[in-house]
């Protein structure tokens, strides 16, 4: 299974799907693609959320561009007459998933809760490429979504980030190593890939850090993006990793 990690700089416009379908268009020996939170509006929308979001029926390019490869995207998502900071999958011509995020952080320099409704579930979905389920950000900072991924028992789990490069340290970026810690702890837990895209670039002050990358079931960090830069890489996933870590922890 081939996955193609997307970290790059969406705009604050709906200009990012013609963007995103350039992209997509590129990797042609994806099975996956995957893009950051939000990727589909840019971060900081604040008021002008509920101009920009997206209803599903303006989306059918996305769905066109699925049978390429499968797409895990961000975006803000009207539904039922809410807006929800989402993460959509499209598979074989249509919008086959979606997880709106759980938990919205609006603390410091967030201001989610302000603006979107939350979710209140997380579900695993089949594809032909395993079994997987979807988070955004702030949601996988919660136990009790370790616990609900590890009851889906998937696959693979795709972490759709915008996270703001904070607390700069002589040895790198403090933000970077507790997410690098939290990645491998969901992998070790649920004995599944963890696959991590954060976005770049800047919006109102606000810089993300990227540092998109692949967790093995076996809480190993392999192919790492760069820090602060726009980058795309087409990485493989072996799941016998996932049989093996299955197999150690059943005969521990």
């Amino acid at each position: 299974m081939n996955v193609a990690l997307i970290q790059f700089a969406p705009k604050l416009n709906r200009s990012n799907l013609q963007e995103v379908l350039a992209i997509v268009k590129k990797h042609q020996d994806a099975d996956v693609a995957v893009f950051p939170e939000l990727a589909l509006n840019g971060y900081m929308l604040q008021d002008k959320l509920f101009e920009d979001a997206w209803n599903v029926d303006e989306l059918q390019e996305l769905c066109i561009a699925s049978l390429q490869c499968d797409i895990a995207i961000g975006a803000a998502l009207w539904d039922n007459g809410k807006v929800y900071n989402s993460a959509l999958y499209f598979s074989q011509g249509k919008l086959f998933h979606v997880h709106h995020k759980n938990h919205l952080p609006t603390y410091g320099m967030f201001e989610e809760g302000r603006y979107f409704a939350s979710g209140n579930e997380i579900k695993g979905f089949d594809t032909d490429h395993g079994k997987a389920v979807m988070v955004v950000c702030e949601d996988v900072w919660r136990v009790e979504t370790l616990s609900a991924l590890a009851q889906c028992d998937p696959d693979v789990i795709y972490v759709l980030a915008a996270s703001p490069a904070r607390d700069f340290r002589d040895d790198g970026l403090l933000i970077e190593s507790q997410w690098d810690a939290l990645l491998k702890a969901c992998a070790l837990l649920t004995h599944a890939y963890v696959v991590f895209v954060n976005r770049v670039g800047f919006e109102d002050g606000l810089g993300f850090w990227g540092g998109s990358r692949v967790i093995t079931p076996l809480g190993e960090s392999e192919h790492a993006l760069a820090l602060l830069d726009s980058q795309e890489r087409i990485v493989p996933l072996d799941h016998t990793l996932q049989k093996l870590q299955r197999y150690i922890v059943k005969h521990s």
